[in-house]
Order: C-alpha cells, then structure tokens, then sequence
C-alpha cells in the first residue's frame, strides 16, 4: 500500500482502491472509493477512514467499530447501509453505500430560505422510518438492541438524487453491548439538537432522538438555527429553558397542524413527546402530504445541481480509470493471492494428489466442466463392465469343477473374460452391442452349459455398462443338486452363484 493519495493513483487497500476526499469530521474522512471485483466486476462505495492520529487510540478504534457493528443490523431504504471494515498497514475503514446526494444541512444552506411544507414532511419523516428501524434494531440473538442514535441533525441526514432521505453516521450512538461506553456525566452530539435530558447528561431513550428530529423540521420549516449562541453556555440555557415558537411564527406558509406537531417533539419531558419515531413520521404524513420521491428529486437537482453534477464528473473519471491498464494491473496483482497459480495441480489432472475434500476454489470454466462430465460416465461403464466379466469368470469357473462337459462349455467363455476388459480400456465409451453380448453370456443356463462347445464369439471392440436386468425368480437350493436321468448328481447353478 502506498502512503499517499494522488489523483491518478489511488490508495489500495485489499479488494478497495481509495480515492479523493468527500468530506471530514473531527474523527474521520469521507472518501470515493471502488469495490474491486474479480472478471472486471466494480462498485462505488464511500469509504470512512478513522484519521490516523486516532487509529492508534483503542477508544477510538472501538468506537468506530461499533459504528460499524451496529449500522449492519440496521436494514432500512432510510439508514445508509454499511458493507465492510477494512484494518490494514495502520488504518482502519469503513465501507459504506455511496448516495448520490447532498445532506440537508448543505441544501439548507445553500437554499438560504425555508423549505416548502411538502418537501420539509417527505425529509424528516423519510429519516423518522430509518430511525424507528435503528430503534428497533436487534442483535444476531434477537435480542433489542436499544440503538439511541443521539446525533440527528441536518448534517447526519442526506437526501439522494433519488430523492429518498437516509440517516447516517452512528459513530456515538447508544446501544446495548457496545464495547465502548461514555462515561457518567459525559455528553456527546451536537448541543444544539440534544435533548434536555441529554444535555443534563441523563438517561436518552428514542425520545432523545425525537426531540432531534423535531428540531431539525423547525429549522427547516422556518429556515432558521433553532438554538444560537455566541458561547456554548448560551446553546445549553435555550435548549433548557427556551420556549419554542412555532415555525409558522417565522416563515409564511406552514400549517397550524405542523406547528402542533413540531410543539410535541419539543416538549421537555420525554413522556409528553411522540413515543416513537414512527408515530412521529405517521402523524406528520396525515397532517400534511409529503412530497412525492421525484419531487424532492427535482428540488434536490435544482438547489443543489452544480456541486452534484462536478461530483458526478468525479465520479465518471474515478469508474473510467477502472477499465484503464493501470487499474486492469492493480485488480490483477490484487487477485494472485486468490486466482489459482499456472503450477498449480488442477482439479482435474490425474496426478494430482489432493483430496476431493480439499479442491482449490475458483471459477469451473466450461471446458473443465465437460472434459469432468465425460469422464465420469466413462470410468462408470468401464467399472460396470469388468463386473460383469468377473461374474461370468465366477460362474464358468464353477460349472467346469463338476465333469468334462461342463469343462469343454468354458472354455470359449475364459476367452471373453480375457479379452474384454483389455479392449475396453483401449476405447472411450463403451457400445450398446458389447452390452449385449456380455449380458448373453451371463445369462447362460445350465443346459446350455453341458452342450457341445460354441465357436468361440470375436471379441467386442466397444464396451459399455450393461442394461439393468430384471430380477430372476428365486430357485430353491435345498438341496442345491439334482439328479440326471443316469443318477449323476448335477448342481444348480443359481446356487453357486
């Protein structure tokens, strides 16, 4: 792995190339990034990389793990799905969906006016499903996560080209079993949307996050910071004391009934508030329709065009560079280790010594795959015939131990026996017209047997399994002789087999 970041050579880090920074916070970056597949499979994905000061710092290190660990039990079209962590040469990343889009605190921003009514509904409610999802998440035991995600904000929510909204970042939230804990007394979050009980360093429920979300569709339903203060002292007395006004007291147009809604999210006792995300997201959709997908699309394209068009060109010269030699030459030193090596004993060579247990993995090309099924067959019928022959050499055998008749009858049969499995193995696939004739044989009676010697049959020059017999009648071997008309004793033959 290299140690620095050009545009024209990305970082690699196993199956992952790392490209130009998205954006960054106080414990990570956002970069572009490649998933780099086998037989030229590829796929965007953001890639967040713990800030290398912190890789070294086991409570950092564990807290981005357990970002990690719990957003993967979250499986929700509004959470931003992770799909890997990645620890090598000193870094530890976190590979996530890549969503075309901006986040609400950017449109916000570059909007610099209130959001319409419709728009404002179809953003918080789309993150209140995602944070039910996140509330309601469970471990790989079923048992309640009780996730907390004690960050929303307009910065950890970004809406999609798509126009879907989707909650992000879980860096501190709360979880049951999470291996980093804060400490008594110790907050985290942005001031500005916590909670009351979280300021005060109190127990957080999903109210905590419902108070969040209340205020974030103030601000953006009155285009307004909801909590400012030159001191973070400031911040913290509004946020415990203040009275909230409503949205529709500042910016024209919004419904009383969004007024009553965002008043029940800010109430400073958890009780009071909605009990849940999703009773919030539900009561928000009956008071005012949301807009649909390909609205918020369309505005998202028109607030916020020109840095998503320079971000889809990046994005175009990062895919392209994929089917470049440079890039075909990483992906190829990347699979070595895996592809199997040109020495390598191949599934299908004789000599190899491996055990069918333990075959090297790989791709089954097609080739490979007829040349094993027309050898199976083969091996079959060619087992099958000699079988036969042994059963035929059994059977002569036993009839030529008792007089010279018997004797005489053999001795064309030791022939075939002989013959047979020689000219077998010298062919590929043995023919119906040997079977037969192997089958005939088998099936001489013992009459047959004490009559003059047959002219010995040429030996077949194809051989091939024999047909499945119908099961012969039961003789009764007790005794297993009989009489002659001269009195001679003579054996049944069913009984010696």
């Amino acid at each position: 792995m290299r140690d620095r970041l050009t545009d024209a050579e990305p970082l690699i880090f196993g199956r992952y190339a790392l490209y130009e920074e998205l954006a960054s916070g106080g414990m990570a970056t956002v970069h572009l990034g490649r998933l780099l597949g086998t037989a030229g499979f590829s796929r965007t994905v953001a890639i967040k990389r713990l800030h290398p000061q912190f890789a070294k710092d086991p409570e950092f290190v564990t807290m981005f793990l357990d970002e990690a660990r719990l957003a993967v039990r979250i499986q929700h079209p509004n959470v931003a799905q992770t799909f890997d962590v990645v620890a090598e040469s000193g870094e530890l990343l976190i590979v996530m969906e890549y969503i075309h889009g901006e986040t609400a605190s950017r449109l916000l921003k570059a909007l610099k006016a209130p959001l319409a009514p419709d728009i404002a509904v179809s953003i918080v409610s789309g993150a209140l499903h995602g944070l039910h999802a996140a509330h309601e998440a469970k471990s790989e035991r079923g048992e309640p996560l009780g996730i907390v995600h004690r960050d929303v904000s307009p910065q950890n929510l970004i809406v999609g080209r798509d126009g879907v909204t989707r909650v992000l970042d879980f860096g501190i939230a709360k979880a049951a079993g999470r291996f980093h804990t804060t400490e008594d007394g110790k907050i985290k979050g942005k001031l500005a949307y916590m909670a009351p009980e979280q300021v005060r360093g109190e127990k957080v429920t999903r109210q905590t996050d419902v108070w969040a979300a209340g205020v974030v569709l103030w601000e953006l339903l009155s285009g307004r910071r909801f909590a400012r203060g030159d001191h973070p002292g400031q911040v913290v007395e509004q946020v415990l004391y203040g009275k909230p006004k409503k949205p529709s007291s500042i910016a024209a147009g919004v419904p009383a009934a969004l007024d009553a809604i965002v008043l029940r999210a800010l109430s400073r006792k958890p009780s009071e508030r909605f009990a849940t995300a999703k009773e919030m997201a539900l009561a928000l959709e009956a008071a005012h329709r949301p807009a649909l997908a390909s609205a918020v699309s369309a505005w998202v394209e028109e607030v916020a065009g020109g840095s998503l068009e320079s971000r889809a060109q990046q994005l175009a010269s990062v895919e392209s560079s994929d089917s470049s030699e440079k890039m075909a030459s990483l992906v190829q030193s990347l699979m070595a280790d895996s592809a199997p090596g040109a020495t390598q004993p191949s599934v299908f060579d004789a000599g190899a010594t491996k055990p069918s247990s333990e075959l090297p993995s790989g791709t089954l090309s097609g080739t490979d795959a007829s040349a094993l099924a027309a050898k199976r067959p083969r091996r079959a019928a060619l087992g099958l015939l000699l079988l036969a022959v042994l059963g035929v050499g059994a059977t002569v055998w036993a009839l030529s131990a008792h007089g010279g008749r018997d004797a005489a009858s053999a001795t064309p049969r030791a022939s075939v026996s002989a013959t047979a499995p020689a000219r077998a193995s010298a062919t590929s696939v043995p023919s119906v017209s040997a079977t037969a004739s192997v089958s005939a044989t088998a099936g001489v009676s013992a009459t047959a047997s004490a009559s003059a010697p047959e002219p010995p049959r040429p030996a077949p020059t194809r051989a091939s399994a024999p047909p499945r017999q119908k099961p012969k009648p039961k003789v009764d071997c007790n005794p297993p002789f009989t009489f002659d008309a001269q009195g001679r004793k003579i054996y049944k033959r069913q009984c010696l087999e």
